[in-house]
Parts: C-alpha cells; structure tokens; sequence
C-alpha cells in the first residue's frame, strides 16, 4: 500500500485511523469478500473480534451466520460437543441431540477464538473441518457436510507453539492463509483520543446521561498510559468516567489506572481463630503445620519444604482441571508457559531421582560389608539412642 494512501475504517464501529491499523484495514478489505481462511493475531484486547465481524459483514456469506466461539473458555470435551455437536446419550449428560456451532454457521462464518488454547486432539478433528468441510457429531458416525468460512484468532505465537510442539503445523498453515496482525493500543496513540469519544457517546446513550467532556489534560493522561489491557482496558475506563462525571466535564481526579487492591475485613461468619475453611486461613493453618513437622531429609529449611511443595500440587491440579493441556494451565495459573514447561520438566527429574534412591540398582559382585546377611537380609543395628535426658 502506498504510504500516502488513506484507508477509512472498513465499519463505522471501528473506530481509528492510525498508521498502524491502515494495512489492517487494507487486508480487511482484500479478505473480505473471498472465502480464504484468515488468521487474526493479536494480544488480548485489541479488538479482534471486531475485525472477525468487519470479515464477515463485507463478504459475500454477510445473510449468513456469524457464529463466535471462545475455545479457551471450554474443557476439551465441551469444547468438542460445542464445536461439532452431540446426540443424546453420546455421554453422561446429554440428554438430547445437540446442534453444533460449525452445523448451525453453514452458509456464513465462524469466528474461533483463541485457537491457540485447543488440544491436540481437537486440532486434529478441525483440521479435517478446514481439508474435508465434513465431521461427524460426538457419538454418531454420520458424517456432516458444511459450508463455513473459519476465522481464527490467537493471543500467542502459534510459530512458538508448532516449534513446542504444542499445535500441529498442517493445521497451522490451514489458518495461516492471510494472517492480519491487529497492533496493541500503545502504538496507536494517535487513536485514543477518538476511541475515547466514542466510547463515551455510546455510554452516554446507554446509561441515558449527558455525554462528559473530556479536557486536554485527561485526553494527555489517557494517551500517556500504556494500555496493557489494550481497546477493552480503554472501554472499561470510559464507561466508569461517563457514570463518575455524571454529565460534567471529566477531571484528571476520577481517572484510575491499572488494578487496585482492596484490603477486606474477614467475614464475621468466618473463625477467627484461623480454623475456618476460607483459603487465607487454609493456607495460615498449612504453614503453622508445616513449621511443627520435621523436615524431610534433604530438604533445607521451611521454604523450600512449604513453598515448593504447594507449588507443585498447585500446577499438578491446574494441570488436571485443564486436562493436561499447558496453554490453558499456564493461563489459569498466570505464568509462562515456557515456565511451566521447565516446572513440570523438573519434577519428572525429581521424581526420576527418587525413585533411583528408593530403589537402587543392585550389584551381586558387590562384597558383603560388615554385619551384612549373607542372605541378603537387613544387618541389624543398634537401637536408637535418644539425645534427651
């Protein structure tokens, strides 16, 4: 696109003419009314959804359905049921036959989102989806022809997990056939001045007030935040200054970034005594024990023992509520992927290591040592001695 060329928004929702989201709409635009698959990437919150619906709205499949679904919002197997639906008594709890998502979005579009949170064994049944337009619904070996334009999105570097081997790569280039990167609110600066009105009209109308003015010094703040929780984040703010200000012009005193913390009393109902079944006291009465045990040999100190040990039943029971899924683990757990990886790594090592002490490998060419059984018998030892008076 020449740099001198200008691009107006492909939707009057969308709102923004920074250079950064000029190739976005140019693409939009190109992508639009053909059938390719597009591949929306992009951090949270940076309106990818949005541009799903620009997708679908300018393309030929527009009378059609706009199906969204969250596949990180679903267990694997709700997630399976959703996608391609189920028939009664396929499993516990379905008591009737169940339409799927990519069955009711024939004809128009589907929007998955956060395609990088599915399993291996859902990648394989959508990338039949993409190659075959045919599945069967869980439970039944009729198979089912469709006719739907898949859009995905993502919020990690799907190149990152083909290389982690944590997405299949045949299923990667099926959604990778015109990718459309969406940039973070921080480097559209330009935009939030814009947005920010916008959303203020909109808030206004719904909350049925006069819209606020927005001075130079808070248009000055909002531009100068760095927006971690980008378009979304932008939103939340708007809204609360529209109620705040209650019809009058917004000052710099109501603007509140980031997430504050509450310091909350423990409810009267709970033990004050630290006996109660909140998790502050669980935990409180877990370390009180904890500092009375003896510690295992090996182990140096109460905070390796205690912090470690509820670290690793922490990410051992995400991992099992996630079934064994890592993306969706680390997520729930608000750490690293790559971080966990080398967590869990680290206790099949330790784990390995145990098992080796517990069990040692036995040598028969090694001699008997003093007061050894030659039947192979434990040696007999003196009683302890106690060291107490």
């Amino acid at each position: 696109m020449p740099k001198n060329e200008h691009i107006e928004p492909p939707l009057p929702e969308i709102v923004g003419t920074a250079p950064a989201m000029q190739d976005v709409y140019q693409l939009v635009r190109l992508a639009a009314p053909r059938s390719a698959n597009v591949l929306l990437i992009g951090e949270t919150g940076t309106g990818k959804e949005v541009i799903a619906k620009a997708v679908h709205k300018l393309s030929r499949r527009s009378d059609g359905p706009f199906i969204r679904v969250n596949c990180g919002a679903l267990h694997e197997n709700l997630l399976e049921s959703e996608l391609f639906g189920h028939v009664k008594g396929s499993f516990t709890g379905a008591v009737t036959d169940k339409v799927g998502r990519f069955e009711a979005a024939h004809g128009g579009s589907i929007f998955l989102d956060e395609i990088n949170s599915t399993s291996p064994k859902l990648q394989v049944k959508l990338l039949r989806v993409l190659q075959e337009r045919e599945f069967e619904r869980v439970g039944e070996s009729k198979t089912i022809r469709v006719d739907v334009r898949v859009i995905a999105a993502t919020n990690a570097s799907l190149e990152e997990l083909v290389e982690t081997g944590e997405f299949r790569e045949d299923l990667y280039y099926r959604l990778n056939v015109i990718p459309v990167v969406l940039p973070p609110l921080r480097e559209r600066r330009d935009d939030i001045g814009p947005l920010a009105n916008f959303f203020l009209r909109r808030y206004a109308e719904q909350h049925r007030c006069t819209v606020p003015e927005l001075t130079p010094s808070v248009i000055e703040a909002l531009k100068a935040h760095d927006w971690p929780g980008n378009v979304r984040e932008l939103e939340n703010t708007l809204e609360r200054l529209t109620v705040l200000s209650d019809g009058k012009p917004v000052s710099p005193e109501l603007l509140r970034f980031g997430r504050p913390r509450y310091e909350l009393r423990p409810s009267r109902g709970g033990n004050s005594g630290g006996n109660g079944t909140d998790t502050r006291s669980l935990i409180r009465n877990l370390v009180r024990a904890g500092l009375q045990t003896t510690l295992p040999g090996g182990i140096k100190g109460a905070h390796p023992y205690l912090v470690d040990g509820l670290e690793r039943e922490l990410i051992e029971e995400v991992m099992r509520q996630c079934g064994g899924t890592q993306i969706k683990a680390a997520e729930r757990l608000g750490i690293n992927r790559n971080t966990l990886h080398k967590k869990l790594e680290q206790y099949r090592i330790d784990d390995a290591k145990l098992a080796i002490d517990k069990h040692p490998p036995s040598d028969p060419h090694t001699p008997l040592g003093d007061g050894a059984d030659p039947n192979g018998h434990e040696p007999r030892r003196p009683p302890a001695v106690s060291e107490s008076v």
